[in-house]
């Protein structure tokens, strides 16, 4: 049996105006600008606006990429939702809100959550479902990211998280659709890391109290700074490597064939070395040093920049690729056109 092609209809994303500049964080972090934009590879970073709420940001991003495609949100068979925990209100089903706001009426919804790599996750899941069922034509993965609002300047423990920013982004799935197809795919996660980053309050464990709002029991922490250095370090790149690689492969394909790397930002020195691993020059990717780290919805930007650059040729295989805390690496490749 023959399964059917499933392609990207259209990306979409909404970027918030305000931008926190690398001065500014650098002042508010004591770190040197220098290091601010060379090391940790940050001129400059979106923050949410007052109405730039997780959710809103993702059914703006969805709205957009619905008119790309000249489709109305009624014709939405299902949402997965790609927005993080961190939202509007807790325990509510982020793509359910997606689904009013956009008026997806004749959608059903349901949320997907692995940090940075939930939209890698939500591709592979929603590939196996629209090719499983026939009923679901087209499928929407859209979502939120202002985790930035979880991280204080002044802890030291979390400076690989200040790039964190704010944007909406979205994806638009077509069962049969052949152009821009969903190939091969590859998910790691490792449960030594599960409780490295977290915020300390707010859940069961520890609720929140009056007097953890506004400290850093509300923030992002890192619960033991040594240990996740020497996990990551005898991991993490080969655990990163291992998916792109993998992806490639099960899309019958060989690394040298990649014609684009949609990254995660990361330390600019990381960027340019995964670039040379893979044999790839510096424009068959893109660095957010003005974006930032908007999480899960960093492969959607990179590959919406990229297009209106005109790096993506068609017929290219595309690799979207991320990691994220707790500790999880994901890739998924798209022979693009």
């Amino acid at each position: 049996m023959t399964l059917p092609p499933i392609g990207i209809l259209a990306t979409g994303t909404y970027i918030p105006a305000p931008r926190m500049t690398g001065a500014e964080i650098a002042a508010a972090s004591g770190l040197p600008r220098a290091v601010v934009e060379e090391k940790l590879g940050i001129l400059e970073k979106p923050v949410p606006g007052p109405h730039d709420h997780p959710c809103q940001m993702g059914a703006w991003a969805a709205e957009r990429a619905l008119a790309k495609a000249g489709v109305s949100a009624l014709d939405v068979d299902a949402i997965i939702s790609i927005s993080e925990e961190h939202k509007e209100r807790p325990l509510m089903v982020s793509g359910i809100k997606i689904q009013q706001l956009i008026g997806a009426r004749n959608a059903w919804a349901v949320d997907v959550a692995q940090r940075c790599c939930t939209t890698l996750a939500a591709l592979k899941l929603a590939k196996g479902l629209m090719q499983s069922d026939p009923a679901l034509r087209t499928v929407l993965l859209a979502g939120g990211y202002r985790n930035g609002d979880l991280i204080d300047f002044t802890n030291p423990r979390v400076s690989f998280m200040y790039n964190l920013a704010a944007a909406g982004g979205a994806l638009l799935l077509r069962r049969g659709h052949e152009r821009n197809a969903l190939l091969g795919s590859s998910l790691i996660s490792d449960g030594d890391f599960a409780d490295d980053v977290n915020v300390p309050a707010g859940g069961t464990v520890r609720p929140l109290r009056p007097e953890d709002v506004g400290t850093g029991a509300a923030m992002l922490e890192v619960n033991d700074v040594e240990g996740m250095k020497a996990r990551l370090a005898e991991r993490s790149h080969a655990n990163f490597m291992r998916v792109i690689r993998e992806a490639v492969e099960r899309s019958g394909a060989a690394v040298g064939d990649v014609g684009y790397l949609a990254l995660l930002h990361m330390k600019r020195s990381a960027h340019h070395a995964t670039l040379a691993e893979l044999g790839l020059a510096e424009r068959q990717s893109y660095y957010l040093e003005r974006y930032g780290h908007i999480g899960q919805l960093d492969p959607i930007l990179s590959v919406e920049l990229a297009e209106q650059d005109g790096r993506l040729r068609g017929g290219a295989l595309v690799v979207m690729a991320s990691a994220g805390v707790s500790y999880a690496w994901g890739a998924q490749a798209v022979r693009w056109g």
